[in-house]
């Protein structure tokens, strides 16, 4: 069981150690979460650095105002070169304009989902953000601590690359799929079938 220790270190300080140490740079410091955590025995830093919903500012106005009123910043993980985790796909149905956002609020991460025609997003996982902690440290070596969950569109053409080694491959989805991965883990497939969201095979 993982147990959090909140450091006695003053917190800007904090963060510029642990921000160096992930190779990553101060803007939006302020944002930034910060501690210490215990895994299998030994005491760990961690860093989670967020941006605001206005750092996507091709997110439709209505979005926003969602995202805003739930008091979410969007998390990134250890290796993000560039704002990530919110994601514009055709999630809904083919040529559908829906959003996916990773939503941190409170120190819990959930994933949402807005289809163009909904009034609510749907939630589709949320966990504490220190559930979705990785070492950012070559090979996995021990560290500093990182948010280590990410999501990206998938086609349907990269969903059937995926299911290649499939004995019995399945056929081409419809419309896309929602990438859905912890880094140096297994990568999910979030599909939405027309009436419930299902994770599609991509193993036998």
């Amino acid at each position: 069981m993982r147990r959090i220790f909140f450091s006695l270190f003053p917190a800007a300080w904090m963060a510029l150690v642990l921000m160096q140490a992930c190779g990553q740079s101060a803007p939006d410091a302020e944002l930034n979460t910060s501690g210490q955590i215990d895994v299998d025995g030994h005491t760990m830093p961690y860093l989670i650095r967020h941006l605001p919903p206005s750092s996507f500012p091709q997110v439709p106005a209505a979005v926003q105002e969602e995202l805003n009123r739930r008091g979410c910043t969007i998390p990134q993980t250890y290796e993000a070169h560039g704002p990530e985790n919110v994601v514009k796909a055709s999630l809904e149905r083919k040529g559908s304009a829906d959003w996916a956002v990773l939503c941190s609020a409170n120190g819990t991460v959930s994933l949402l989902v807005f289809f163009a025609d909904a009034a609510e997003p749907a939630v589709l996982i949320s966990a504490p953000e220190t559930e979705r902690l990785g070492p950012t440290g070559a090979s996995g070596q021990m560290g500093a601590l990182g948010f280590n969950w990410a999501i990206d569109a998938a086609t349907p053409e990269k969903v059937h690359q995926a299911q290649a080694g499939m004995r019995r491959r399945p056929a081409l989805l419809d419309h896309d799929a929602l990438m859905d991965l912890l880094i140096d883990q297994k990568t999910l497939y979030r599909y939405y079938s027309g009436k419930a969201w299902l994770l599609v095979d991509t193993t036998d």
